[in-house]
């Protein structure tokens, strides 16, 4: 769970993390699709609460396949019952607490969707460790094609995007510790300091010093 208090005129980009969001945002339910590319919010400053998903747990949770919210923000009445949704917005409109009652409303549905595939989680793991999409799948036990397919569905894209975004994350975790640009890159599984930086031109749409004086 988190929440989020209207920011000053300049709103900081989300940056791609292999997640899926439920949103609240006074009286508006939200989803927000994975992204393959930082996602500039726009509009007035509101509050919100949000509930992120592992990654690779969110479609079966909301019935939808990732790779269809590539991207996007869509509303939650595009996916499921208008009366669920309103049920929904009425429990949370009402609550003291919207995030506590999000986080109420989307417990409850989980316990009726069922667990999550475990195979996806190790995929995630290991993919965040470095190795290999390749390794991954001898792993798994799956080819490159049903692999491909199977993230398509559970994160939006293919493994291969998911291993870049998910790398691109620890780099960015070691940097804002303090660890030198060159030193991350070669920890996080960049070729070199110049790999780094392009791909976070690609995802995050700006130099690295500029994303990490954002906080």
């Amino acid at each position: 769970m988190w929440t989020k208090a209207p920011a000053g005129p300049v709103a900081r980009p989300v940056l791609p993390d292999g997640c899926m969001d439920l949103l609240w945002s006074e009286g508006r339910l939200l989803v927000a699709g994975p992204d393959t590319r930082a996602y500039e919010p726009s509009g007035p400053s509101a509050h919100w609460a949000g509930l992120r998903f592992f990654p690779g747990t969110a479609p079966g949770y909301l019935g939808v396949p990732a790779h269809e919210l590539r991207d996007r923000r869509v509303e939650l009445a595009e996916l499921w019952p208008a009366a669920v949704v309103r049920r929904v917005r009425g429990r949370l409109d009402a609550a003291r607490d919207p995030a506590a009652a999000l986080e109420e409303v989307a417990l409850e549905r989980a316990a009726e969707a069922g667990p999550p595939d475990p195979l996806l989680r190790h995929l995630v793991a290991a993919l965040d460790a470095g190795r290999s999409v390749g390794a991954a799948a001898d792993e798994l036990g799956f080819s490159a094609r049903q692999l491909h397919r199977r993230s398509l569905v559970a994160f939006g894209y293919g493994p291969k995007t998911l291993a870049r975004v998910l790398r691109l994350q620890r780099a960015l975790a070691l940097a804002r510790a303090g660890v030198p640009f060159a030193q991350a890159a070669a920890r996080a599984g960049f070729a070199d300091q110049a790999h780094l930086a392009r791909d976070v031109r690609e995802l995050a749409g700006m130099p690295l010093g500029d994303l990490l004086s954002l906080g």
